[in-house]
């Protein structure tokens, strides 16, 4: 049985005696050429401690290891050194098979593309990660209404993405990556592909979810966008160059 790590002293991390969600202890990632040597250490020595619903903004410049971060933290890779919890489980001592089971259901996932299969309707879309853990059909289609109605877009259940406005679609990405109640939900950029109107909404939608004690880690270049959120994490050449708490949650 694995003990659950005591709550974060991190300061940045502001933890208060909230168990962590997220936590990465002197985590590396290295990329190696075919002959062995290394092309690229993209993460070093990266200590990050992000306590259960709190909204963190994870920002660099292009090639600051970001994007590697979130993978990271979204069990899409592992790092090369160092340990990763989420949740209280070290994730990179999971097999790949547990990893992806593991990954299915603590974490919901938000893209800038949206990634919707065009061939299903909404409630479909919204169901089809309860499909890969074998919830009964009945039940899928139950919450995905139920998750669609948190989007307010109950109204679009049997309407395709091709149908939907961009925002709408977003809306739909956004109830999949909660239709297995996870510990976390990460957004990479997800108000890229819409106009600022309707960005603005969904990052209102983001902020209602954190305001009802939802983990959310989002990767974003724009700094008003970040500014929004509890916290900003900067990198630079793959390591943590400012971690900055705007504001405490309230409570």
């Amino acid at each position: 049985m694995t003990t659950a790590p005591a709550p974060s002293t991190n300061p940045a991390g502001k933890s208060d005696g909230v168990r962590p969600v997220a936590e990465l202890r002197g985590v590396c990632k290295t990329y190696y050429k075919p002959d062995g040597s290394i092309m690229v250490e993209a993460l070093r020595e990266v200590d990050l401690t992000i306590p259960g619903g709190q909204n963190v903004a994870i920002m660099g410049a292009s090639g600051s290891g970001k994007s590697t971060l979130m993978n990271i933290l979204g069990c899409l890779d592992r790092p090369t050194a160092g340990e990763y919890l989420l949740d209280g489980t070290p994730a990179q001592d999971l097999s790949d098979e547990a990893l992806s089971a593991f990954r299915g259901k603590k974490i919901g996932f938000v893209f800038q593309a949206f990634n919707l299969i065009p061939q299903l309707t909404v409630e479909e879309n919204v169901a089809v990660p309860l499909f890969y853990q074998d919830v009964p059909k009945s039940e899928r289609l139950l919450r995905a209404r139920s998750k669609l109605d948190l989007v307010n877009l109950s109204d679009r259940v049997d309407h395709r993405p091709s149908e939907l406005s961009g925002g709408q679609q977003q809306r739909v990405a956004i109830a999949r990556a909660l239709a297995t109640d996870p510990v976390v939900l990460m957004a990479d950029e997800p108000t890229g592909n819409l106009d600022s109107k309707t960005g603005e909404a969904i990052l209102s939608l983001f902020e209602d979810l954190h305001a009802q004690g939802m983990t959310i880690i989002m990767v974003t270049h724009d700094d008003s966008i970040a500014e929004r959120c509890e916290r900003i994490v900067r990198l630079k050449d793959g390591r943590m160059d400012t971690d900055e708490v705007l504001r405490s949650r309230k409570s």
